[in-house]
């Protein structure tokens, strides 16, 4: 879950960028690629299909959640809590988890998580068949290559309606759009010219 608060400050301020004339922002047509893929996205999420979502995801960024959650385990302070984080994922060694793809750790993540939730079948099913998906607007950042999509989506379960507004953005990488899950969450870090030259006489 996200909240809505902070994503939908976010999404105004691109869009009034965007819509300012910005030099380094622009907005987009609905008929851009990205809008169709973060549809499938979303789709593949609420359908537990992890293995289509995990192709739409950036491949750097599931590495990195693969070696944090690692090393995460790791530094259990005991055995015992190492174990019932392993247990977790499903399996009893931690070199089980290192010889995985970042795509298959995303895979073994997703599907633990949701069977530790252990939604009845019915409640799954209306969510699924309920789903709606409405991009509100793409924006561009020029410069980067990023576009950065605005959804706002609606599902049912058997008591009630859930609304959720997100930011999800997008890096192209060849020919491929990938979507980067964590962007709005991490700041990019990128060393300046003139730190990268002090660090290099060190």
């Amino acid at each position: 879950m996200h909240s809505a608060h902070p994503l939908f400050r976010l999404s105004l301020a691109l869009s009034f960028l965007a819509l300012a004339g910005s030099s380094w922002a622009t907005q987009l047509p609905l008929d851009h690629p990205c809008a169709g893929l973060v549809k499938k996205y979303l789709e593949s999420v609420v359908s537990q299909d992890w293995k289509t979502a995990a192709a739409m995801l950036l491949p750097s960024s599931l590495e990195r959640k693969q070696k944090e959650t690692i090393a995460i385990i790791k530094t259990a302070p005991t055995m015992t809590e190492e174990a019932q984080m392993l247990e977790r994922f499903g399996v009893k060694e931690i070199r089980e988890l290192e010889t995985l793809s970042p795509q298959e750790f995303y895979i073994t993540d997703r599907t633990a998580w949701h069977k530790r939730i252990n939604a009845a079948p019915e409640v799954t099913k209306k969510k699924q068949d309920t789903l709606k998906i409405d991009v509100l607007g793409l924006v561009e950042e020029k410069d980067k290559g990023y576009v950065h999509a605005t959804v706002r989506t609606s599902q049912e379960t058997l008591t009630d309606r859930i609304e959720e507004l997100f930011l999800i953005s997008f890096v192209k990488e060849g020919d491929k759009w990938l979507i980067w899950p964590e962007m709005k969450d991490r700041p990019i870090i990128t060393p300046l010219d003139g730190a990268k030259k002090d660090e290099d006489k060190k």
